[in-house]
């Protein structure tokens, strides 16, 4: 009895195994690998080299590892004499052949992603959603903006001068305001609007000029006709305050333009509930002061020191007038700081940047604010750019150059009387559009 596996013969090894003295056949030759099988031993089943038995009394050809570098065996372990895997030098896998599945040779190599196409994609997407965004935010605060003063009928203006001339005046209108509100205020409820400050902000290569007018300037209000009665009145010297009362935006305008020589550009007015809102949509406005200050008929209570300021306080804060020695001047300088910080607090990346923080505070400040029908957006973007650059420095505040603060007349009471010297000076620089070199003192 053989004791080869499977029935085998020794005359079959002898043929096949280099003790042959005969020709070694063509498989043989072309295989000079192959290795010799192994002396008898107890049949097992055939496994692959991983350990796994061999399907169907085969190796499993694709599972990679040393034995696919061999030809197929039988369940004898006898190589068959097929070459697979990566030693087939034209088929599947090969060199010479497709790499198709199930076969042992290399997977194709992943594609690298493009960083550079996704960037650009990226950024030109994030442009396109900025753009969209921009556009109509624009649209939405342009429908906002009140257009409501005319300055095309101011008569006999000046010519125009270098730089830019904005108007800003406060005034001390109740729009909006329900008793409760007035009362929290300090308001009263009389009719009618008044102005509460007014100041020219001027713009130009040679810097920002904030420039305040004491409301009770003394000066000459030109002759108009009246908006409600249509009634004519003459020229007449009054307080500054009284031409807002009788012809409103339009012959203020026409008033300041025909005692200080400048042309006005462009005018723009907040009253009192707007002047709330905006403060608290920007979260309050912190200020530091120097020392205490309390007035009962602005309802102003503050300590020393820094502290943040709600729309209420700080609404009571621009008001007081009663702790400044010289009233209304001293008045005039802290409307000054106050709006300069306000302007920097809106414009910091912290408000600008944040869209929860930005739409508040610009649709609290377009619903109430006042402005010609020529100013737009950019100009009033302009404005509170040149405002806050006055706060950091590149500009100067000042008020009209001053004679007589307690200049008595013959039916307005006690006025202001300006040093028309320094003040003419002063105004001609302004026109100019020249470095201001007049002082206030």
């Amino acid at each position: 009895m053989s004791d080869w596996p499977g029935g085998r013969s020794e005359d079959r090894r002898q043929a096949y195994g280099r003790g042959s003295a005969g020709a070694e056949p063509e498989g043989a030759r072309a295989m000079p690998h192959i290795r010799r099988p192994s002396p008898p031993q107890q049949y097992s089943p055939p496994q692959g080299y991983d350990g796994a038995p061999v399907a169907g009394g085969h190796r499993v050809v694709g599972q990679g590892g040393p034995g696919d570098d061999y030809g197929r065996h039988d369940g004898d372990g006898y190589n068959t004499g097929q070459i697979y895997g990566r030693g087939a030098p034209n088929g599947p896998g090969g060199p010479g052949g497709p790499a198709g599945p199930g076969t042992g040779g290399r997977p194709p190599r992943a594609t690298r992603p493009n960083w550079g196409k996704r960037i650009k994609v990226g950024l030109v997407t994030f442009l396109a959603v900025l753009l969209a965004v921009s556009v109509g935010t624009y649209f939405w605060a342009d429908s906002k903006l009140r257009t409501e003063v005319d300055l095309s009928k101011v008569k006999d203006r000046p010519a125009g001068g270098e730089g830019t001339n904005y108007l800003i005046v406060g005034s001390d209108s109740r729009e909006g305001l329900s008793d409760d509100d007035k009362k929290e205020l300090h308001t009263g409820s009389a009719d009618g609007k008044r102005t509460d400050s007014m100041m020219i902000l001027h713009t130009g290569d040679n810097g920002t000029t904030m420039l305040s007018l004491p409301r009770d300037s003394y000066v000459t209000i030109p002759a108009f006709t009246g908006q409600k009665s249509g009634k004519h009145f003459p020229k007449s010297t009054h307080k500054l305050n009284q031409a807002y009362s009788d012809g409103g935006p339009e012959l203020l305008a026409q008033t300041i333009e025909f005692n200080t020589g400048l042309h006005i550009d462009h005018y723009a007015e907040i009253g009192f509930g707007g002047f709330r809102n905006l403060v608290d949509a920007l979260g309050g406005v912190e200020m530091c002061l120097d020392k205490p200050l309390k007035d009962r008929d602005s309802g102003a209570d503050f300590k020393a020191g820094c502290q943040e300021l709600n729309g209420a306080q700080s609404l009571a804060f621009v008001r007081q007038r009663h702790q400044e020695a010289d009233q209304d001047l001293g008045r005039m300088r802290n409307q000054q700081k106050f709006l300069n910080t306000l302007a920097k607090q809106a414009a910091s990346p912290s408000t600008v940047l944040n869209p929860f923080r930005l739409y508040p505070v610009i649709g609290s400040g377009l619903d109430t604010l006042i402005v010609d029908k020529d100013m737009g957006l950019f100009d009033l973007m302009d404005m509170f750019w040149a405002m806050k650059g006055v706060t950091g420095g590149d500009g100067k505040q000042m008020t009209v150059p001053i004679a007589n603060p307690n200049l008595p007349t013959p039916s307005d009471g006690v006025a202001v009387k300006w040093d028309m010297t320094k003040a003419n000076q002063l105004f001609g620089q302004l026109k100019k559009d020249q470095t201001v070199t007049v002082s206030d003192k």
